[in-house]
């Protein structure tokens, strides 16, 4: 005869199982990271990088990458208003898995001894094939992302720093 499982116990066991079942979700397909930050082959430069999911469907994939800066005086992030902004760029076509490209921002160097703290900010959209949005969303950038072009290679953060020279010392020089 057929031992029966209590329903208390098989509840248990159920929920016992639910966390190595999450673990075993593949990983989101929606991200931006920030691979490139005032480096020496990339001065005074930010640069984002980001992953959309598609859908399976037709619809076309956009990006737009936005840069904030922390402020001292408001103890906020705000968005760069004069060149911290992208245009729209076309990903692709939804039918993939997913897709991925990045865009970086150059500045000013900061006053000597003065930093600037950025992160990114990416808008996604999915569009029909007329052109109207379907669904959007937006992410903030995070570490611990794997990326192309990353600067020095494997670099993934939420934030970055572009340094100021040192009080005193000479600007730097960059050649044309």
């Amino acid at each position: 005869m057929p031992t029966r499982i209590p329903p208390v116990l098989a509840v248990l066991a159920v929920t016992l199982l639910l966390p190595a079942a999450a673990d075993a979700r593949p990983a989101s397909h929606l991200w931006s990271t920030v691979n490139v930050c005032d480096t020496a082959k990339a001065p005074d430069t930010i640069g984002i990088r980001a992953r959309m999911p598609g859908d399976g469907t037709r619809r076309r994939m956009w990006m737009r990458f936005r840069t904030q800066f922390y402020s001292e005086d408001d103890y906020a992030w705000e968005y760069v208003t004069s060149g911290g902004r992208s245009p729209w760029v076309e990903v692709g076509s939804a039918i993939f898995a997913f897709k991925e490209t990045g865009y970086e921002f150059t500045f000013d160097a900061p006053a000597a001894g003065s930093t600037f703290l950025l992160r990114g900010v990416v808008e996604f959209q999915w569009r029909s094939k007329g052109g109207k949005v379907v669904r959007r969303t937006r992410k903030f950038t995070e570490p611990g992302h794997r990326t192309r072009g990353a600067d020095p290679a494997g670099f993934s953060a939420a934030r970055c720093r572009i340094e100021g020279p040192a009080p005193g010392a000479s600007p730097r020089i960059v050649a044309p």
